[in-house]
């Protein structure tokens, strides 16, 4: 698969954004290819859903200037894979995992605390109320450096809703904020909605068919 529209997609998606806010590829679904074509571009953070496919391409491009964030849902019988080969676990949703991967670092991890703003059953993440008591938990944790929140907005056209879910997290950070715990970190916003994202206060966006154009079914 070529990604040779890769550098001006980047571009365009540059132009609507301030240069202050990361983008991570996201390569899930995409071969090794992917990987290094948005190295050669210049995206150096690189986002996967699953730690096998990560793991994967990890040894097939063994590029150490890709940092790797792990988006997606972690299982607690995959925590010992992710100390020592992921930048980032952006996906940390309950205490029991946040433990079991403390117990399985021996080097600090850097993590954010998914949470599901919308309350959509289908999705991962604690729910906003529990949000507070658990990053302090996360916070406590030795080998784990809680850095800030990452939500998925609902799947709708509808921009409002969209703006709610990411003001939502917003104001669910300023107020851990308010209480000490200093949070600088929103990753919120796709490729549908990065813009939205992005004018609510997202520092991370995770950009995947904006970026390599639509997956192979």
């Amino acid at each position: 698969m070529s990604f040779e529209a890769l550098p001006e997609r980047l571009a365009q998606v540059r132009a609507k954004i301030p240069d202050s806010v990361t983008i991570v590829a996201v390569t899930k679904g995409f071969g090794p290819d992917a990987v290094r074509a948005a190295l050669a571009a210049g995206l150096a953070e690189i986002g996967e859903n699953r730690v096998q496919e990560a793991l994967h391409k990890q040894d097939a491009v063994a590029d150490p200037t890709a940092r790797w964030h792990l988006i997606g849902h972690l299982q607690r019988n995959k925590a010992k894979l992710v100390p020592g080969r992921f930048a980032m676990v952006q996906s940390l949703d309950s205490l029991e995992l946040a433990t079991e991967l403390d117990r399985r670092a021996r080097e600090p991890v850097r993590v954010l605390l998914q949470v599901n703003v919308a309350r959509e059953p289908q999705k991962r993440g604690c729910p906003p109320e529990a949000a507070p008591a658990l990053a302090r938990h996360i916070a406590a944790l030795a080998q784990l450096r809680l850095e800030g929140l990452m939500t998925i907005a609902p799947f709708t056209d509808d921009e409002d809703v969209q703006r709610r879910t990411f003001r939502s997290l917003r104001v669910l950070r300023d107020t851990l904020k308010e209480d000490g715990l200093w949070l600088p970190t929103l990753s919120m916003g796709m490729s549908a909605d990065y813009a939205i994202a992005v004018a609510e206060g997202a520092t991370v966006i995770r950009l995947g068919t904006v970026l390599f154009g639509p997956r192979s079914p």
